[in-house]
């Protein structure tokens, strides 16, 4: 056993010191995401750090000898703490109040980026018709989806062609944007609807990379102005953000929209993608989100199956949070 562990001391070594220092590196880096949006971009990552790093330590603990399994064991440690750091945030604060599956006045909700290169169109619009919601949310569609969708369930949108749809199968109206003098950055969809309460706002995004931050601040901003021209008590917002639950940026918006966000680290990006000539067998980031105000209660919200997009889609069950 003794011989065993020193041969994999000295084949496996190397490499399990390198992951541990890159994912260390990686994870402390990322905490210059709190003033530099560039930096930013390696807090997204902060699970895979972690993982790279509890695989680092594991390795040098059990399988490793002597002396020199220590700075592997101590680059492994740091890296778990620091990527641990980034994602504890998410998983302690709050996602809102929360209802029974028995709740009246039931909303469900697709959201789903169906992705402009679609590999399997008609069965990706057989489950979204399957699922009956009241409202999906749509991004990356192209006419021919859009087309496939109203043909194959009836419904219609405000937009005819979109590249962020909202379809319904309650009335809707427009609800007027608030005015911008400067052109709208990225795809942006929204629309009034009316239940029992009264009316309420439903809007749908798709933000950019954040490997671009100039551009996806600038999303983020106009989104935020969106939002603070309807009463936020009953508004709706929901989309592919490309932005993951660990990033300052996230949760600097997540405060400035005045929502609450219902989907805790639900992850929803890759489902099936090659990502940089590595096909993850699960998904990776959590991009897709749910917000809703303090009106609604979360009755649930879960992960739909791998389709033809390269997003998992997100369905979500608000109600009324009780009678006024």
């Amino acid at each position: 056993m003794g011989l065993v562990r020193l041969v994999l001391s000295l084949i496996l070594g190397p490499p399990a010191f390198l992951l541990a220092a890159v994912c260390a590196a990686a994870a402390i880096t990322a905490q210059d995401g709190r003033t530099d949006p560039m930096w930013d971009v390696l807090a997204h990552f902060a699970p895979v750090w972690f993982a790279g790093s509890a695989v680092a330590l594991l390795l040098a603990l059990v399988a490793f000898r002597g002396l020199g399994r220590w700075p592997t064991v101590a680059l492994g440690a740091i890296g778990v703490v620091a990527a641990g750091a980034l994602m504890a945030p998410e998983f302690t604060r709050s996602t809102g109040p929360r209802i029974g599956p028995e709740a009246a006045g039931q909303l469900k909700i697709v959201q789903f980026n169906v992705w402009d290169r679609n590999t399997d169109p008609e069965a990706t619009v057989e489950w979204i018709a399957a699922q009956h919601p009241d409202i999906a949310i749509l991004e990356e569609t192209t006419p021919a989806f859009r087309r496939l969708v109203e043909a194959r369930t009836g419904w219609r949108s405000l937009c005819h062609d979109c590249e962020v749809m909202i379809y319904s199968r309650l009335p809707e109206r427009l609800a007027p944007l608030p005015p911008s003098r400067r052109p709208k950055p990225g795809p942006l969809a929204h629309a009034e609807f009316q239940d029992a309460r009264g009316p309420f706002t439903v809007i749908g995004v798709h933000e950019t990379w954040p490997t671009e931050p100039r551009t996806q601040q600038a999303q983020e901003a106009r989104l935020a102005g969106v939002i603070a021209d309807f009463p936020r008590a009953r508004t709706i917002v929901t989309g592919d953000f490309n932005s993951t639950p660990w990033s300052f940026s996230r949760r600097r918006w997540d405060k400035a929209f005045g929502l609450i966000r219902r989907d805790r680290a639900l992850f929803s990006w890759p489902a099936g993608k090659t990502v940089w000539g590595v096909k993850p067998p699960f998904p990776i980031l959590p991009i897709d989100h749910v917000y809703a105000g303090s009106d609604w209660a979360t009755v649930s919200i879960r992960r739909g199956p791998k389709l033809g997009s390269d997003h998992y889609p997100v369905v979500a069950i608000l109600a009324p949070v009780g009678p006024r």
